[in-house]
């Protein structure tokens, strides 16, 4: 396999898609679909080709939020990293500096008491770090109401890669709902940028439903790619019922009597429903923090700090919609457990000889179950 340690020059995407020339949408990005090993080109809108009635999309409604905020600290400029959202009312944060291009590189030195001065005589004080594994964020209490200062002062986390500041609306996607507690995630939740209101309507009259959870992505500028922190997540009842019926689940009894039924545990019973495909990595830990050992679904919210190996494997999630990152070891690790380790090599080698476009405004990558040749398909390449 590839291991992408920095891309070729050009592989980055500047602009959303949109910019890149007229009469564009959101969806005029290139869709690299695995099957195994198995590897075909497509464009994004052929998605609803690519899917069959009886699939499932797992959809994050999370809602991203303006969080890089100016500030001061003594006399040195700063820019705040606002990621997540405690229960006390603290945030996680991270420190940065302005690099004189526009955005930001990790900012040394902070320590335990550290003030930021915010916009608007807001007031930001470092108590302790998130994780024992290092300091790159803070637990921070903020004088004042912090979510007004962003959406008075925010605006969208932005990496070194792109082109220039974009609008918080070109962060959204068509999934986003708003919080009640005004909680969102720091950085987009990428996956799910091409989808637009028409190309939900049409997988919708196909037969391929939606079930929406929710977790709120922090910062992902891990420059030493550390293992994801823990997010907040909810899986709501109703979206667990509708993974739970496409996979035949009926509670622990009912769901250990199916998979005992089943032609590759050994019985001669016949899957019920269609394929559970995540959309982003972000619903991939949503829903796979509320599967038992035994596979079901329950509703479930709070906080997970699962990480998805490929030896804990995932209990739910048949397929996988992502975007195209710099492999951080977490990202690999969750695209193996669902691909395979030789399946995800396959896919990286076709990106970079296809000259894919990576990062948030980039193409997508739709992993699929491996198909046997009996199997019958419906896509770009065959009909």
């Amino acid at each position: 396999m590839s291991t992408v340690v920095r891309l070729p020059g050009g592989l980055s995407a500047r602009v959303p898609a949109e910019q890149r020339g007229p009469g564009l949408d959101r969806d005029a990005v290139r869709l690299l679909v695995s099957r195994g090993e198995e590897v075909t080109h497509h464009a994004f809108p052929e998605l609803p080709l690519l899917l069959r009635a009886g699939d499932l999309l797992v959809v994050n409604t999370s809602p991203t939020l303006a969080a890089a905020v100016d500030g001061r600290i003594g006399h040195a400029r700063a820019v705040v990293h606002f990621s997540t959202l405690g229960d006390d009312g603290r945030w996680a944060v991270e420190l940065r500096e302005p690099d004189g291009r526009g955005t930001t590189r990790a900012r040394t030195g902070t320590r335990a008491g550290t003030e930021v001065v915010l916009p608007g005589a807001g007031r930001l004080v470092l108590e302790e770090p998130l994780s024992p594994r290092g300091e790159r964020l803070w637990w921070a209490r903020a004088a004042g109401d912090a979510l007004g200062v962003l959406r008075a002062y925010g605006r969208p986390i932005r990496y070194s890669y792109t082109e220039r500041d974009q609008p918080l609306s070109a962060y959204q996607t068509v999934f986003a709902l708003p919080s009640p507690d005004g909680a969102g995630s720091a950085e987009m939740p990428s996956a799910a940028r091409p989808f637009t209101a028409r190309l939900v309507a049409e997988l919708v009259s196909r037969g391929v439903r939606f079930a929406p959870v929710t977790l709120h992505t922090g910062v992902a500028s891990a420059e030493a790619h550390e293992p994801p922190y823990p997010e907040r997540f909810a899986v709501p009842e109703a979206s667990a019922r509708l993974i739970n019926a496409v996979k035949g689940n009926q509670g622990s009894q009912g769901n250990q009597k199916r998979r005992e039924a089943l032609p590759w545990k050994g019985g001669g019973g016949k899957r019920a429903g269609g394929r559970v495909v995540a959309v982003g990595t972000t619903a991939v830990r949503a829903v796979e923090s509320a599967a038992g050992p035994d596979g079901v679904v329950r509703a479930a919210e709070g906080w997970t700090d699962l990480v998805v190996t490929p030896e804990r494997g995932v209990r739910v999630v048949d397929g996988l919609l992502t975007g195209l990152h710099e492999p951080e070891a977490s990202h690999l690790l969750m695209l193996e457990a669902v691909a395979g380790r030789a399946g995800v090599g396959r896919a990286y080698d076709e990106a970079l000889r296809g000259l894919y476009l990576w990062h948030e405004f980039g193409d997508v990558h739709l992993i699929l179950p491996a198909e046997s040749p009996h199997t019958e398909r419906c896509d770009g390449n065959s009909w």
